[in-house]
Protein backbone atom coordinates (compact mmCIF):
# COMPACT_ATOMS: atom_id res chain seq x y z
CA UNK A 1 0.00 0.00 0.00
CA UNK A 2 1.06 3.43 -0.90
CA UNK A 3 2.42 5.46 1.67
CA UNK A 4 0.97 9.02 2.61
CA UNK A 5 1.33 12.12 4.86
CA UNK A 6 -1.66 10.76 7.03
CA UNK A 7 -1.77 14.20 8.77
CA UNK A 8 -1.79 16.18 5.67
CA UNK A 9 -5.51 17.89 5.06
CA UNK A 10 -6.53 17.16 1.54
CA UNK A 11 -8.27 20.43 0.19
CA UNK A 12 -11.79 20.64 -0.96
CA UNK A 13 -10.84 20.79 -4.80
CA UNK A 14 -9.18 17.49 -4.26
CA UNK A 15 -11.59 15.48 -2.59
CA UNK A 16 -15.09 17.20 -3.80
CA UNK A 17 -17.75 16.34 -0.96
CA UNK A 18 -21.55 17.17 -1.66
CA UNK A 19 -23.16 19.80 1.36
CA UNK A 20 -24.23 16.31 3.01
CA UNK A 21 -20.92 15.12 3.00
CA UNK A 22 -21.60 12.53 1.11
CA UNK A 23 -18.57 11.56 -1.88
CA UNK A 24 -19.03 13.88 -5.11
CA UNK A 25 -19.46 11.00 -7.87
CA UNK A 26 -20.95 8.11 -5.99
CA UNK A 27 -23.06 10.46 -3.55
CA UNK A 28 -22.53 7.85 -0.43
CA UNK A 29 -21.66 8.63 2.92
CA UNK A 30 -19.45 5.59 4.69
CA UNK A 31 -21.88 4.00 7.19
CA UNK A 32 -23.82 3.46 3.88
CA UNK A 33 -21.59 0.36 2.10
CA UNK A 34 -20.28 -2.96 3.20
CA UNK A 35 -16.99 -4.08 3.16
CA UNK A 36 -17.81 -6.80 0.17
CA UNK A 37 -18.76 -4.99 -2.55
CA UNK A 38 -20.05 -5.65 -6.11
CA UNK A 39 -19.20 -3.97 -8.95
CA UNK A 40 -20.65 -4.06 -12.61
CA UNK A 41 -21.02 -2.00 -15.31
CA UNK A 42 -24.47 -1.83 -16.25
CA UNK A 43 -26.91 0.57 -13.76
CA UNK A 44 -29.70 -1.80 -14.33
CA UNK A 45 -27.63 -5.04 -13.16
CA UNK A 46 -27.86 -4.14 -9.58
CA UNK A 47 -31.00 -4.91 -9.42
CA UNK A 48 -30.49 -8.09 -10.82
CA UNK A 49 -27.81 -8.45 -8.03
CA UNK A 50 -30.55 -7.31 -4.76
CA UNK A 51 -32.39 -9.47 -6.18
CA UNK A 52 -30.68 -11.74 -4.48
CA UNK A 53 -30.56 -10.21 -0.97
CA UNK A 54 -32.38 -10.83 2.09
CA UNK A 55 -33.22 -7.33 2.67
CA UNK A 56 -32.09 -3.69 0.85
CA UNK A 57 -31.18 -1.16 3.58
CA UNK A 58 -29.48 1.30 1.18
CA UNK A 59 -30.47 2.75 -2.29
CA UNK A 60 -28.47 5.71 -3.65
CA UNK A 61 -28.63 6.77 -7.62
CA UNK A 62 -26.26 9.78 -8.86
CA UNK A 63 -25.38 9.82 -13.12
CA UNK A 64 -24.58 5.72 -14.06
CA UNK A 65 -23.49 5.42 -10.14
CA UNK A 66 -26.57 3.39 -9.18
CA UNK A 67 -25.86 1.42 -5.40
CA UNK A 68 -27.67 -1.04 -3.40
CA UNK A 69 -26.81 -1.69 0.04
CA UNK A 70 -28.21 -5.00 1.86
CA UNK A 71 -27.81 -8.88 3.18
CA UNK A 72 -27.51 -11.97 1.60
CA UNK A 73 -27.19 -15.00 3.81
CA UNK A 74 -26.48 -13.01 6.90
CA UNK A 75 -23.54 -11.22 4.85
CA UNK A 76 -23.22 -7.56 4.59
CA UNK A 77 -23.52 -6.93 0.56
CA UNK A 78 -23.41 -3.41 -1.64
CA UNK A 79 -23.53 -3.82 -5.22
CA UNK A 80 -22.57 -0.34 -6.82
CA UNK A 81 -22.59 0.19 -10.70
CA UNK A 82 -19.86 1.92 -12.18
CA UNK A 83 -20.86 2.64 -15.82
CA UNK A 84 -17.68 1.02 -19.01
CA UNK A 85 -14.40 2.01 -18.95
CA UNK A 86 -11.44 2.50 -16.98
CA UNK A 87 -12.15 6.42 -16.59
CA UNK A 88 -15.45 5.17 -14.50
CA UNK A 89 -13.33 2.68 -12.66
CA UNK A 90 -10.80 5.25 -11.28
CA UNK A 91 -13.49 7.21 -10.07
CA UNK A 92 -15.43 4.27 -8.30
CA UNK A 93 -12.03 2.70 -6.85
CA UNK A 94 -10.56 5.95 -5.58
CA UNK A 95 -14.34 7.54 -4.01
CA UNK A 96 -14.72 3.55 -2.03
CA UNK A 97 -11.45 4.05 -0.64
CA UNK A 98 -12.17 7.37 0.14
CA UNK A 99 -15.26 6.29 2.46
CA UNK A 100 -13.43 3.92 4.36
CA UNK A 101 -9.72 5.22 4.63
CA UNK A 102 -10.58 9.37 4.99
CA UNK A 103 -12.01 10.87 7.62
CA UNK A 104 -14.29 13.04 5.55
CA UNK A 105 -14.99 15.83 7.58
CA UNK A 106 -11.44 16.28 8.93
CA UNK A 107 -9.83 15.30 5.42
CA UNK A 108 -7.07 13.52 6.79
CA UNK A 109 -6.27 9.94 6.11
CA UNK A 110 -7.09 7.72 9.12
CA UNK A 111 -4.40 5.85 10.90
CA UNK A 112 -6.20 2.52 10.91
CA UNK A 113 -5.82 1.32 7.20
CA UNK A 114 -9.04 -0.52 6.20
CA UNK A 115 -9.46 -3.35 3.38
CA UNK A 116 -12.60 -4.06 0.90
CA UNK A 117 -13.48 -6.71 -1.33
CA UNK A 118 -14.45 -6.07 -4.81
CA UNK A 119 -15.56 -8.33 -7.43
CA UNK A 120 -16.41 -6.97 -10.65
CA UNK A 121 -18.88 -9.11 -12.49
CA UNK A 122 -19.57 -8.35 -15.79
CA UNK A 123 -19.74 -9.92 -19.77
CA UNK A 124 -16.68 -10.45 -21.87
CA UNK A 125 -15.38 -11.37 -25.25
CA UNK A 126 -13.23 -14.25 -25.24
CA UNK A 127 -10.38 -14.49 -27.56
CA UNK A 128 -9.57 -18.94 -27.35
CA UNK A 129 -11.45 -21.32 -28.88
CA UNK A 130 -11.07 -23.17 -25.64
CA UNK A 131 -13.00 -21.01 -24.23
CA UNK A 132 -16.86 -21.18 -25.85
CA UNK A 133 -19.43 -18.72 -24.89
CA UNK A 134 -21.61 -19.24 -22.07
CA UNK A 135 -18.97 -19.87 -19.73
CA UNK A 136 -17.61 -18.07 -16.87
CA UNK A 137 -14.30 -16.56 -17.01
CA UNK A 138 -12.11 -15.55 -13.97
CA UNK A 139 -9.16 -12.49 -14.41
CA UNK A 140 -5.93 -13.94 -13.22
CA UNK A 141 -4.60 -10.75 -14.21
CA UNK A 142 -5.81 -7.57 -16.07
CA UNK A 143 -3.10 -5.93 -19.05
CA UNK A 144 -4.01 -2.01 -19.36
CA UNK A 145 -4.11 -0.59 -22.75
CA UNK A 146 -5.08 2.72 -20.90
CA UNK A 147 -1.92 4.30 -19.74
CA UNK A 148 -3.89 4.65 -16.56
CA UNK A 149 -1.39 3.19 -13.64
CA UNK A 150 1.61 5.26 -15.11
CA UNK A 151 -0.51 8.50 -13.65
CA UNK A 152 0.75 7.10 -10.42
CA UNK A 153 4.24 7.46 -8.47
CA UNK A 154 5.22 3.98 -7.87
CA UNK A 155 2.63 1.84 -10.26
CA UNK A 156 5.56 0.01 -10.85
CA UNK A 157 6.17 -1.84 -7.47
CA UNK A 158 2.80 -3.81 -7.98
CA UNK A 159 2.81 -4.21 -11.65
CA UNK A 160 4.13 -7.64 -13.54
CA UNK A 161 7.11 -5.85 -15.14
CA UNK A 162 8.15 -9.62 -16.80
CA UNK A 163 4.87 -9.83 -18.52
CA UNK A 164 4.39 -6.30 -19.76
CA UNK A 165 8.05 -6.80 -20.92
CA UNK A 166 6.71 -10.10 -22.91
CA UNK A 167 3.58 -8.63 -23.92
CA UNK A 168 5.49 -5.86 -26.06
CA UNK A 169 8.23 -7.91 -27.22
CA UNK A 170 5.74 -10.64 -28.35
CA UNK A 171 3.05 -8.59 -29.60
CA UNK A 172 5.19 -5.88 -31.01
CA UNK A 173 3.83 -2.87 -29.65
CA UNK A 174 3.52 0.14 -31.06
CA UNK A 175 5.93 2.95 -29.84
CA UNK A 176 2.76 5.67 -29.92
CA UNK A 177 0.59 3.53 -27.86
CA UNK A 178 0.77 3.54 -24.41
CA UNK A 179 2.89 1.08 -22.70
CA UNK A 180 1.00 -1.89 -21.30
CA UNK A 181 0.70 -2.59 -17.42
CA UNK A 182 -0.36 -5.84 -15.95
CA UNK A 183 -1.61 -6.23 -12.42
CA UNK A 184 -2.45 -9.79 -10.78
CA UNK A 185 -5.92 -10.32 -9.16
CA UNK A 186 -5.65 -10.96 -5.23
CA UNK A 187 -5.02 -14.61 -5.04
CA UNK A 188 -6.74 -15.55 -2.39
CA UNK A 189 -10.14 -13.98 -3.82
CA UNK A 190 -9.14 -15.28 -7.09
CA UNK A 191 -8.90 -19.17 -5.81
CA UNK A 192 -12.01 -18.63 -3.76
CA UNK A 193 -14.89 -17.46 -6.87
CA UNK A 194 -13.22 -19.22 -9.64
CA UNK A 195 -12.85 -22.95 -8.20
CA UNK A 196 -14.33 -24.65 -11.47
CA UNK A 197 -13.54 -22.02 -13.92
CA UNK A 198 -10.56 -20.85 -16.06
CA UNK A 199 -8.60 -18.15 -15.66
CA UNK A 200 -6.97 -15.94 -17.78
CA UNK A 201 -5.30 -12.54 -18.72
CA UNK A 202 -8.07 -10.15 -19.45
CA UNK A 203 -7.05 -7.34 -21.79
CA UNK A 204 -8.51 -4.22 -20.36
CA UNK A 205 -9.15 -2.25 -23.90
CA UNK A 206 -9.81 1.98 -23.96
CA UNK A 207 -12.84 1.39 -26.53
CA UNK A 208 -14.84 -1.06 -27.44
CA UNK A 209 -14.26 -0.44 -31.58
CA UNK A 210 -10.73 -0.01 -32.67
CA UNK A 211 -8.65 -1.16 -29.02
CA UNK A 212 -11.06 -3.98 -29.51
CA UNK A 213 -9.81 -4.66 -33.20
CA UNK A 214 -13.28 -4.18 -34.25
CA UNK A 215 -13.44 -2.78 -37.78
CA UNK A 216 -16.49 -0.34 -39.32
CA UNK A 217 -15.77 2.66 -40.83
CA UNK A 218 -12.52 3.37 -39.68
CA UNK A 219 -9.66 1.15 -40.62
CA UNK A 220 -7.40 -0.24 -37.76
CA UNK A 221 -4.17 1.51 -37.31
CA UNK A 222 -3.05 -2.79 -36.26
CA UNK A 223 -5.06 -5.05 -37.83
CA UNK A 224 -3.20 -7.72 -36.81
CA UNK A 225 -3.29 -6.73 -33.38
CA UNK A 226 -5.79 -9.64 -32.13
CA UNK A 227 -4.11 -12.52 -33.48
CA UNK A 228 -0.71 -11.62 -31.70
CA UNK A 229 -2.72 -11.53 -28.89
CA UNK A 230 -4.36 -14.94 -29.18
CA UNK A 231 -0.97 -16.25 -29.97
CA UNK A 232 1.24 -14.82 -26.92
CA UNK A 233 1.98 -17.52 -24.28
CA UNK A 234 4.78 -16.93 -21.49
CA UNK A 235 4.72 -19.55 -19.40
CA UNK A 236 1.08 -20.81 -17.90
CA UNK A 237 -0.14 -17.07 -19.04
CA UNK A 238 -2.21 -16.67 -21.83
CA UNK A 239 -4.74 -13.62 -22.73
CA UNK A 240 -8.29 -15.28 -22.60
CA UNK A 241 -10.53 -12.41 -23.34
CA UNK A 242 -11.17 -7.92 -24.03
CA UNK A 243 -12.87 -6.13 -22.04
CA UNK A 244 -13.07 -2.31 -20.21
CA UNK A 245 -12.27 -2.57 -16.81
CA UNK A 246 -9.99 -4.76 -14.77
CA UNK A 247 -6.90 -3.38 -15.00
CA UNK A 248 -8.08 -0.43 -13.62
CA UNK A 249 -9.85 -2.22 -11.08
CA UNK A 250 -6.74 -4.74 -9.88
CA UNK A 251 -4.09 -1.82 -9.87
CA UNK A 252 -6.03 0.71 -8.03
CA UNK A 253 -7.17 -2.07 -5.65
CA UNK A 254 -3.90 -3.22 -4.89
CA UNK A 255 -1.84 0.12 -4.56
CA UNK A 256 -4.58 1.16 -2.37
CA UNK A 257 -4.56 -2.12 0.24
CA UNK A 258 -7.91 -4.06 -1.10
CA UNK A 259 -8.45 -6.87 -2.15
CA UNK A 260 -10.44 -7.24 -6.31
CA UNK A 261 -11.43 -9.93 -8.64
CA UNK A 262 -13.20 -10.09 -12.26
CA UNK A 263 -15.51 -12.84 -13.14
CA UNK A 264 -17.21 -12.35 -16.92
CA UNK A 265 -19.83 -14.38 -18.33
CA UNK A 266 -18.06 -15.04 -22.50
CA UNK A 267 -21.01 -13.99 -24.51
CA UNK A 268 -18.80 -14.12 -27.21
CA UNK A 269 -16.01 -15.83 -28.90
CA UNK A 270 -13.79 -13.87 -31.56
CA UNK A 271 -11.83 -16.72 -32.25
CA UNK A 272 -15.03 -19.12 -33.90
CA UNK A 273 -17.36 -15.83 -34.16
CA UNK A 274 -19.86 -16.86 -32.20
CA UNK A 275 -22.40 -14.60 -29.43
CA UNK A 276 -24.99 -15.31 -27.08
CA UNK A 277 -28.10 -13.02 -27.63
CA UNK A 278 -29.63 -13.77 -24.55
CA UNK A 279 -27.42 -14.40 -21.73
CA UNK A 280 -29.39 -13.17 -18.91
CA UNK A 281 -30.00 -16.73 -17.47
CA UNK A 282 -25.89 -17.19 -17.44
CA UNK A 283 -25.40 -13.87 -15.76
CA UNK A 284 -28.05 -14.71 -12.78
CA UNK A 285 -25.69 -17.91 -12.60
CA UNK A 286 -22.64 -15.96 -12.01
CA UNK A 287 -24.14 -13.51 -9.54
CA UNK A 288 -25.45 -16.22 -7.28
CA UNK A 289 -21.95 -17.95 -7.49
CA UNK A 290 -20.31 -15.04 -6.80
CA UNK A 291 -22.92 -13.79 -4.33
CA UNK A 292 -21.91 -17.71 -2.33
CA UNK A 293 -18.53 -17.54 -2.57
CA UNK A 294 -17.97 -13.70 -1.59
Amino acid sequence: MLNYEKMKRIAESELILHNDGSVYHLRLHPEEIADKIILVGDPGRTELVASFFDKVTVRRENREIFTRTGTYKGKNITVLSTGMGTDNLDIVVNELDALVNIDLKKRTINKDHKSLTLVRIGTSGGIQPHIPVGSFLFSSHGVGLDGLLHFYADSSNYRDLTLEGELENQIGWPSRWPSPYVVEADQELLKKLSQGHPNGLTMTASGFYGPQGRELRLPLHYPEFNDRVAMFHHNRFQVTNFEMETSALYGLSKMLGHKACTGCVIIANRADKTFIKDYKPKMNELVKLVLDRI
